[in-house]
């Protein structure tokens, strides 16, 4: 199979459909985190399907000092790799051929929601990508979308633009993909020098330190809820060689759980990487409720997201895990 490059919307909809059309929306600098999405779109399309690549570097989502001028441009690489993968199709318009009378005078505004963590440190970030989004949804008019979920906010926006404003695509978010040592892959990962790299990886290795303390916190809750607080609760925890300070898990899970916990477990990886050669800068380090991106509470329940993002050198990477908040055992 080879994919077909189309640079207009004319020949894009000039094509011959069947089955379900899914699409995969990149900037380019395609790696492997986007194979893995059209992949998948190539999966949920079916054999009768089509997966249809756009690649667009959207200038509305770039702020004043942002590397839009140096974002990585790679054509032919990322054709080559997008036919691998089984794409139809690659639409790559030029500016002109998606703002075609210049910088859109209506845009798509993100809301509250796209004014925080991302929405905070890159101001307009959020409605420059919907707008964006909105555009390349009704030019290439998919039945299924799929975005990475590494870009949870921008997924979270996504979904929430389709459902205010009735869009008739379904939207599906791909798990992030990492490398070997748990770097969440990122075309801007090339802009990394070697220390740079060895640095960039307590992004990852402090969501993970958050993940392992929530697992110990739903492992201890477990615990405690297995035996009534009564003095047969003490007699079993005695009986099985622990100390009541030590092993009465209700207590400690309430005293030193929840979400402060989590977040102070990767801070502390984050507090190291700063003291690193090269440092890390932190720009927010955040547990929150996917469906508004708020802060979580004690009582939340229910699916969170533990997202960091932080620059090393000149160059700024994002990074992000699930969570899952429940009765006693729901962790994730």
């Amino acid at each position: 199979m080879t994919a077909t490059l189309l640079r207009t919307a004319a020949e894009l909809h000039a094509r011959a459909r069947t089955g379900r059309r899914a699409v995969v929306m990149t900037m380019g600098a395609l790696h492997e985190g986007h194979a893995t999405l059209i992949r998948t779109a190539r999966e949920t399309a079916g054999p009768d399907g089509e997966v249809v690549v756009t690649v667009f570097v959207n200038p509305l989502q770039f702020g004043a000092g942002e590397d839009l001028d140096r974002y990585p441009r790679t054509p032919d690489a990322d054709i080559e790799l997008a036919d691998r993968a089984g794409a139809d199709a690659v639409f790559a318009p030029a500016v002109d051929e998606v703002y075609p009378g210049g910088e859109p005078q209506v845009r798509v505004t993100a809301g509250p929601m796209g004014e925080r963590l991302e929405g905070a440190a890159r101001p307009g970030h959020f409605d420059g990508m919907l707008t964006v989004v909105a555009k390349l949804l009704h030019l290439t008019r998919p039945d299924i979308a799929l975005y990475g979920q590494k870009d949870a906010q921008q997924l979270a926006l996504i979904r929430r633009m389709v459902r205010d404003l009735n869009f008739g695509v379904e939207i599906v978010g791909v798990p992030t993909v990492r490398e070997e040592d748990g770097l969440a892959l990122s075309s801007r990962n090339r802009y990394l020098s070697v220390a740079e790299r060895r640095t960039a990886l307590a992004l990852s290795q402090a969501l993970f330190a958050g993940r392992d303390r929530h697992a110990a916190q739903q492992a201890l809750r477990a615990r405690a809820s297995e035996v009534p607080a009564t003095r047969a609760r003490a007699e079993a925890l005695s009986a099985i060689g622990e100390s009541r300070a030590a092993a009465d898990a209700h207590a400690v899970a309430t005293t030193a759980g929840g979400p402060a916990a989590i977040r102070a477990a990767a801070r502390l990886v984050l507090d190291e990487a700063a003291r690193l050669t090269p440092p890390l800068a932190l720009d927010y380090l955040a547990l929150v409720d996917p469906s508004d991106f708020t802060e979580i509470g004690d009582d939340f329940t229910g699916e969170a997201v533990l997202a960091v993002a932080a620059r090393v050198g000149a160059t700024r990477l994002i990074d992000n895990i699930p969570l899952t908040f429940g009765t006693f055992g729901a962790a994730s």
